[in-house]
């Protein structure tokens, strides 16, 4: 074990951090019935101010909705993240998505994964809210960090241990 190893290991293996700037909410704020009740995993809700989003960690994305409006990213320690843009937003078949990537593709923490339409997904889609979950499957405890204020594409909004 080198001197800087312990630094190499980064947020990566633990802390997911925001996919866009926005306020932070927590997954009961929804009320929709599914993510707000955990459904598909516990997490944190972003009221997007921009329409640029993010990875929220590194690693393959295994899911790349066709619309663009949902993003899964599994890391090498098993810790699988599902990004959520909007609710509804399925409908608008990829209308106001523009996907910077692709299925199977290795995608580092930071790196653009698409550009929305913000005005465009408002005005046709109940809510802009995006909801980032921490998926079943993952290994260990899920541990919110923030789920309320504002927050930056470098806010850690959760952790797993």
């Amino acid at each position: 074990m080198g001197l800087f190893s312990r630094f190499s290991k980064s947020k990566d293996s633990g802390a997911i951090n925001s996919p866009v700037k926005g306020k932070a909410k927590t997954l009961k704020s929804l009320k929709d019935g599914v993510f707000s009740e955990k459904m598909m995993g516990d997490g944190v809700v972003v009221s997007p101010s921009e329409g640029k989003f993010y990875a929220p960690i590194s690693g393959i994305l295994t899911t790349v909705f066709p619309t663009g409006h949902a993003y899964g990213i599994t890391n090498k320690e098993g810790v699988s993240v599902l990004v959520h843009i909007g609710l509804d937003t399925v409908n608008l078949k990829g209308e106001g998505f523009k996907p910077a990537v692709t299925q199977g593709q290795k995608i580092k923490q930071g790196e653009l994964m698409v550009e929305v339409d913000l005005d465009f997904v408002a005005k046709n889609a109940p809510t802009t809210d995006t909801i980032i979950v921490v998926t079943p499957e993952t290994k260990g405890e899920t541990n919110i960090l923030l789920n309320k204020g504002d927050v930056t594409t470098d806010s850690e909004l959760i952790e797993i241990k």
